[in-house]
């Protein structure tokens, strides 16, 4: 029997047969996993602490950030460069081998690591979340060759232009490691064009992980990489998505008894899938368009880089756009812009077609809209100090801008 992962094609005995998953069952979500009381530590990735009264409450939040503080940093300061260690995982599951070392290539040409000008792009989603025209993104950043995650915080604190406000992630590949999945944790589905991914039990598959960070450096963001691997949390295979989540916990060093004198570890980590071309994007720039390559990776690295400890709350929120959160007060960028994106970069790789003859490839990396804090803080578009919209005077409340088709996003969070 041949099973095809994309456009790439494995000759293989499997197991059990791909369960099929309907389009409308497959929704994209991310979890936080952990949390850790901040530590006044140099023992973990460089961060600031900010706070902010959301005027709709009155409540003053503190909050978390990877970087630096771009309200009080001057020069060389403002330039941080985080270490990320990525370890590919070779995942063993129902008979086939999906090898995150397969997508580590492309991953590392991607926009997440490698720079690009953010002036504009060239499709955008639109309301109906199939692909639609782009135009200008960051035109105050235009000309500039930004990593994605340097040109999401610029835009957050509006830091463009000659700025030199920067947080860079530089790359390190560790050792891939071999995670076999037992058949009564986890097995592998299809989607409605014939791409295969994995079903992994998340309770089973966060003990791999957590066994993975005991030999990981807490002052590097370590990076675990999989390819067209899933978690379900109910007890089918069907009952997913999760496609990547982030977390941490506190190392600690054995000394006890108070001997740390709060200078701790804390362990910050993220695990996130490579999402093949046509297991969520339908053909044409169809629904879900966006939900391809390094949608996931940059959810979870962005969610990272604003909320590292996963303990930024803020006041509830609910938004249409992402009914699978329900009411939540955290600050987790990426969770209300799930699905939402822009084209940026040349891919190459996996652009052929999906294993039924449609094509949902089209060449082009797919990173995702991020909600910048000002829309958490239900801020006025013209006290957020984000970078200006591309249209309308005053910040923007997500990277995209006014890209972004929703009206839910062209003004401050509301409540549940």
């Amino acid at each position: 029997m041949v099973a095809a992962l994309g456009t790439t094609a494995h000759a293989v005995a499997l197991t059990s047969e791909p369960q099929l998953v309907n389009d409308a069952d497959l929704q994209a979500k991310s979890v936080t996993i952990g949390g850790a009381t901040v530590l006044p530590t140099t023992k973990t990735i460089a961060h600031w602490h900010g706070q902010t009264t959301d005027p709709s409450n009155g409540v003053t939040y503190g909050y978390n950030m990877v970087g630096a503080d771009p309200s009080t940093c001057s020069g060389a300061d403002c330039d941080t460069t985080i270490q990320v260690d990525i370890t590919p995982i070779k995942v063993v599951v129902g008979g086939l081998t999906l090898d995150g070392s397969d997508v580590l290539a492309a991953t590392l040409d991607s926009p997440q690591f490698a720079t690009n000008d953010y002036g504009s792009t060239p499709a955008a989603t639109q309301s109906n979340s199939t692909r639609g025209a782009g135009g200008a993104l960051s035109q105050q950043d235009a000309g500039q060759q930004l990593q994605l995650q340097d040109a999401t915080m610029r835009a957050q604190f509006a830091k463009t232009g000659s700025s030199t406000y920067h947080l860079r992630l530089h790359p390190n590949v560790t050792a891939p490691v071999t995670i076999t999945v037992p058949s009564n944790q986890g097995g592998l589905i299809q989607s409605g064009r014939g791409v295969v991914g994995a079903s992994i039990d998340v309770g089973w598959w966060s003990s791999q992980i957590n066994n993975l960070e005991t030999s990981a450096d807490p002052t590097h963001l370590p990076l675990y990489l999989t390819d067209n691997v899933f978690l379900h949390t109910g007890k089918s295979l069907g009952d997913c998505c999760i496609i990547g989540y982030h977390g941490t916990k506190a190392a600690g060093d054995r000394l006890g008894n108070g001997k740390t004198q709060g200078n701790a570890p804390v362990q910050t980590f993220a695990w996130a899938s490579y999402v093949r071309p046509g297991f969520y994007s339908r053909a044409n720039g169809g629904v879900n368009w966006a939900l391809q390559d390094i949608h996931a990776i940059s959810h979870e690295i962005a969610e990272w880089a604003d909320d590292p400890f996963v303990n930024n709350t803020v006041n509830p929120w609910l938004t249409p756009t992402a009914p699978q959160y329900g009411c939540t007060g955290v600050l987790e960028t990426g969770d209300p812009v799930v699905g939402i994106g822009f084209a940026m970069g040349t891919n190459t790789f996996a652009q052929g077609p999906n294993p039924n003859g449609t094509v949902s490839a089209d060449g082009a990396y797919h990173p995702e809209d991020e909600a910048l804090l000002p829309w958490f803080l239900r801020l006025p578009s013209n006290a957020t100090g984000s970078e200006p919209n591309q249209t309308s005077p005053g910040g923007r409340y997500t990277l995209m801008g006014d890209l972004n088709p929703f009206p839910g996003f062209r003004a401050p969070a509301t409540g549940c």
